[in-house]
């Protein structure tokens, strides 16, 4: 594959391709530049292998439902020298009777193409800006035999940005941590720490730019990660074409059928939820109505890994996704299945013994192949087999069981995905802001403590009261996107620094010993503790909110349990309702039994909704990281 890297040095992008959609052979490649394939023209409509899966990533699901949409997605490397490749795509859509020149294969009413970028370096944001208004004039012309504006966005981009070196400005153009709090609120640190564990995450929502802006965003969140922690993290092997499950996008036949599977043909399968329990799986199998459904419902992956995995790569695993036969039974109703996460109080978990506290047993000089500054970071986290795939389409449904695949954080927009809850062990609802986790255990294991939730509620109130006039004056920081991560780093610098004392179960108790125990069995820790990184030295142990307990952590931990647990929520709306029956029953009896009970249900809203919010801004941190 040495023609594909006969760009290297020149800048960032590979090439610039045109995605499209053929009435009978659904997307396919139209155009290149320059050619994917040594030796074919530049509207070849052939692929490496590696990249089968680029026209489904590039005209994602459900794209005609938009008249214009975004993606990020991630491809595999070509070669042994290259990493992981970042695609960017534009997708538009435009009326055929306005086209200049109509080609002989336009027999739909409407025309959908998408122009995209794959470059060597995770530029989203930066390339995003630039590709959308390519794409808007490319689209200007009503004529799509113009190239020329393409070559041009090809040299463009490569001369505008040369250089090995990443700038922060360019890396996190278009994240914004701010928006992500204000929506997820307490919940973005849950992400943060469930990332931390190499859980298989899914988020869900549409239209995609909704989808991986929230995911990237996330991701940035963790220092360095962006820019040098996802080289390794599209390793995964294309299904091959010969398989005899083959994906169930192909397995449509028909334009009409091909553009709509995704909206209305899965909504009416037979595939039934399916749920991941902690009791020993039903005998009962998933009834499905053909073949391809039956495919894709019964992913029995081996029992045992396979021989080239090393044994760091599967200490991770739910030994319940190795199980033959591994589908579980429904949960008995769907607020059990669907039970969103329920911060309890620290409750202590038994972890299994396999180097349960990361400072014995482990292999001295793990080496993370990831460029890291002086405090190990980015930590390894997407490597060995954990993936990142900020949009993930349907013909990769089978990554989500491969048994080379430990982990993966990925992105979603078709129902299938969400449907299928067994193959993940967190759903994100972006929508609704919700982190559905189904297993107990885990949700015990990721509690945010009284520490944690000063932490979040810290960041919540910097955030709004400061959304108005942050960057008023241009000098904004404090509830400021790099303070945010600034915070974040913080973060993770302490918990770095805590989980190596030994025997202080106070500084692990402010982060969660049940969480510290789990976190130091996953792969990114071992590699991180395997080697010295001097600077730690200079970091104090302890979380940045430890301290005594006050009322004000108690009216915290009841506010967040109210507002985020199903048990919680349940508590308030009968409150609310037992308010509201009293007042009717008050306005029936008489005005004075009526003005008494009103005062009464007055008290108990007030109550109530002084529970329902924040608590006072919490103190500084014991140190904060300045600009």
């Amino acid at each position: 594959m040495e023609s594909h890297d006969r760009d290297e040095g020149k800048g960032p992008v590979l090439h610039i391709v045109v995605v499209g959609f053929h009435h009978k052979k659904g997307c396919q490649v139209e155009f290149s530049y320059p050619p994917l394939l040594p030796n074919e023209g530049h509207d070849s409509n052939l692929l490496p292998e590696e990249w089968k899966y680029l026209p489904f990533l590039s005209l994602p699901d459900g794209a005609h439902n938009y008249q214009e949409d975004t993606v990020y997605f991630h491809l595999p490397p070509l070669s042994g020298d290259m990493r992981c490749v970042y695609g960017v795509s534009c997708y538009r859509q435009i009326e055929s009777k306005a086209l200049k020149v109509r080609q002989a294969d336009v027999t739909r009413e409407t025309v959908q193409k998408s122009v995209c970028v794959l470059s060597r370096a995770p530029l989203y944001g930066l390339l995003q800006a630039k590709l959308q208004l390519i794409t808007h004039a490319y689209f200007e012309e009503k004529d799509f035999s113009q190239i020329s504006i393409l070559k041009e966005l090809y040299d463009h981009m490569n001369s505008s940005l040369g250089g090995s070196t990443l700038d922060g400005s360019q890396v996190y153009l278009g994240l914004s941590p701010r928006d992500l709090i204000l929506h997820f609120r307490h919940k973005v640190l849950l992400l943060f720490k469930l990332i931390l564990l190499e859980k298989k995450v899914l988020f869900y929502v549409s239209p995609v730019n909704r989808l991986v802006g929230a995911l990237v965003t996330v991701l940035s969140l963790f220092p360095g990660m962006i820019e040098h922690g996802l080289v390794d993290s599209s390793h995964y092997r294309p299904k091959s074409s010969t398989s005899e499950d083959v994906s169930l996008m192909e397995s449509v036949s028909g334009a009409e059928e091909f553009v709509s599977v995704s909206v209305t043909d899965l909504t009416n399968t037979n595939l039934e939820l399916e749920a991941v329990e902690t009791t020993q799986p039903t005998p009962e199998s998933v009834s499905s109505g053909n073949s391809t459904e039956g495919d894709n419902n019964h992913l029995k992956p081996p029992s045992r890994p396979s021989p080239e995995s090393s044994d760091s790569d599967w200490e991770t695993l739910d030994p319940s996704v190795l199980e033959e036969g591994g589908t579980k039974g429904p949960a008995d109703t769907e607020s059990e299945l669907l039970d969103t996460f329920d911060s309890n109080p620290e409750t202590p978990i038994t972890v299994q013994p396999q180097a349960a506290s990361g400072q014995g047993g482990v292999v001295q000089g793990l080496v993370s192949g990831l460029e890291e500054d002086q405090y190990g970071l980015p930590l390894a986290i997407f490597t060995k087999g954990y993936l990142c795939l900020p949009y993930m389409a349907l013909q990769q449904h089978h990554l989500l069981s491969d048994v080379t695949v430990r982990g993966f954080v990925a992105g979603a927009t078709n129902i299938l995905f969400r449907q299928q809850r067994h193959l993940s062990d967190a759903i994100v609802e972006v929508e609704e802001a919700r982190v559905q986790i189904q297993d107990p255990e885990l949700r015990k294991i990721l509690s945010l403590t009284t520490a944690d939730l000063r932490f979040a509620d810290y960041l919540v109130k910097h955030v709004t009261e400061n959304r108005d006039d942050v960057f008023l004056d241009g000098t904004g920081w404090e509830g400021g996107d790099e303070w945010i991560r600034a915070q974040f780093t913080l973060y993770l610098h302490s918990l770095l620094s805590s989980a190596v004392q030994q025997d202080n179960e106070r500084l692990l108790a402010d982060y969660g010993a049940p969480f510290i125990a789990a976190w130091k069995i996953t792969h990114n820790y071992r590699v991180w503790f395997s080697n010295k990184h001097p600077a730690m030295a200079a970091i104090t142990p302890g979380h940045p909110f430890q301290g005594q307990y006050s009322v004000a952590d108690v009216k915290l931990r009841l506010s967040h349990s109210v507002q985020n647990s199903e048990r919680g929520k349940k508590i308030g709306n009968a409150m609310m309702t037992t308010s509201r029956s009293m007042v009717q029953t008050g306005k029936i009896v008489g005005q004075s039994v009526g003005g008494a009970l009103t005062s009464a249900k007055s008290a108990m809203s007030s109550w109530f909704s002084t529970l329902a919010q924040p608590a006072p801004v919490p103190s500084e941190p014991a140190s904060e990281v300045k600009p």
